[in-house]
């Protein structure tokens, strides 16, 4: 079943809210001469990001149906100027009550005092047989939970993974799908010698830095070291899987500018121009609908491989969760706000909610209620769920890969650099960004001594 992204009730709503005069000031006439009070509903104000805030409001008008006195508003906020609009109204003291929030900001709103701890709540809520924390993946899960203190409930989740042509994979010599790092090389460069001119073994797009992060964590680095406070990228074991990953392009398995070659990267994948591509769950249904018929079966999903036998190798959590922010006093409505995410994060309403986003859900029972799991193009993902983990909890995260690490990472690539110069560049700038935490960190050691 689909959910409509916007029901005939909420446009009533939206159309009842527009008044007229006349009916005001006969509404207050009317209150004022019984002399009553009036009872008003408790608002709990919502920012949901890019499309999620509509298509969830079937799940809202559920929820108010069995809160009658709560009233929900949704405020659709683009993800482009999500982060901006975040900050600006942390400084204004004008965040909303709950809100939508990517799993990489959690640690940097946490770090502000931003976030509600929700740990008791949760504690509540599992004994009450309502939200179950073990049901969610693991590394999904500890992605919410800083300092031992539940910052946030997830909503919905993502992990990059390999989409893959079996088709190309078998003319090449290949049967199976490669489960370690020397499995994989081997069957990129088969592909690669039966490929055309102008054609690749793999596609990575360059500007993103989801893949080395990955690769990283699979070979056990930490990538920050010292509770975060220095850039441990020039580690043996980040250097390992940072050499593996620019050597794929420097052999030519790859291309180099991949972020300008391709137009249309459907077309391409069912031209045969790469038979492996890193992308993730949002591009699952697309494919499905503009591959042509031909392709059925021809392609799938793999999970990443691993640096030795302990398949799937590690990947990022990514996605979003339910927070709360720390901005009211209002016990009241703190109360109508948690039975808000306590509502959202359940696996009934999780279930709804891939049915009307084609988002993946947080948790096993919804992924069996779902029927994803039997799904062959989302059984890669449901493997990969079972080893992915967080980035490292730093605020700065984000600058530091979006930043720095695609930058040097495409010096590397490109031969401006060596491996080690580009990685040493790199600690040296991300250190340059943590100075800031370095002294908070410090300041705060010494307060408590």
């Amino acid at each position: 079943m689909t959910l409509p992204c916007l029901t005939e009730k909420r446009r009533q709503r939206r159309a009842n809210d527009s008044w007229s005069l006349a009916a005001v000031v006969v509404a207050i006439a009317f209150i004022s001469g019984c002399g009553e009070k009036r009872e008003t509903k408790t608002v709990v104000n919502f920012w949901a990001m890019g499309a999620e805030g509509e298509r969830a409001l079937p799940l809202i008008e559920e929820f108010e149906a069995a809160h009658p006195e709560i009233d929900v508003r949704v405020q659709q906020v683009p993800w482009n100027a999500a982060h901006e609009k975040l900050l600006t109204a942390f400084a204004g003291n004008s965040l909303p009550d709950v809100c939508q929030l990517g799993n990489t900001w959690i640690a940097e709103f946490d770090a502000l005092g931003a976030l509600t701890d929700l740990t008791d709540r949760v504690a509540a809520s599992e004994q009450a047989g309502k939200i179950e924390p073990n049901d969610f993946f693991p590394g999904v899960w500890q992605g919410n939970v800083i300092a031992n203190r539940v910052r946030g409930l997830p909503w919905y989740v993502d992990a990059r993974l390999l989409f893959v042509r079996t088709d190309i994979l078998a003319r090449a010599g290949h049967a199976d799908l490669p489960r370690t790092w020397d499995d994989w090389l081997e069957a990129m460069r088969d592909v690669q010698a039966i490929q055309p001119a102008g054609s690749y073994a793999m596609l990575a797009p360059t500007n993103e830095f989801e893949t080395p992060v990955i690769l990283g964590m699979q070979t056990g680095a930490d990538m920050l070291r010292e509770d975060g406070r220095y850039g441990d990228f020039s580690s043996k074991a980040f250097r390992r899987a940072f050499e593996f990953y620019v050597d794929i392009f420097r052999e030519g398995l790859a291309p180099k500018d991949s972020n300008s070659m391709i137009s249309n990267v459907v077309q391409e994948f069912e031209r045969g121009t790469f038979a492996f591509y890193v992308t993730g769950p949002w591009n699952v249904q697309g494919f499905r609908d503009r591959l042509p018929t031909s392709l059925e079966g021809k392609w799938t999903t793999c999970p990443w491989p691993s640096p030795d036998d302990s398949w799937p190798g590690v990947a990022i959590a990514g996605g979003s969760s339910l927070v709360m922010f720390e901005n009211s006093s209002d016990e009241r409505r703190r109360d109508a706000s948690w039975q808000l995410l306590e509502f959202l994060a359940q696996p009934r309403q999780q279930v709804r909610f891939t049915e009307c986003t084609g988002n993946l859900p947080p948790g096993a029972k919804s992924w069996e209620e779902s029927g994803m799991r039997n799904d062959p193009l989302f059984a890669g993902f449901y493997e990969q769920l079972q080893n992915v983990r967080p980035v490292p909890p730093a605020p700065e995260w984000e600058h530091i890969v979006t930043g720095e690490l695609v930058k040097r990472a495409d010096a590397a690539i490109n031969g401006r650099q060596t491996v080690d110069e580009a990685l040493a560049e790199l600690d040296q700038r991300v250190d340059e960004i943590l100075e800031k935490r370095r002294w908070i960190l410090d300041r705060q050691a010494r307060v408590q001594q």
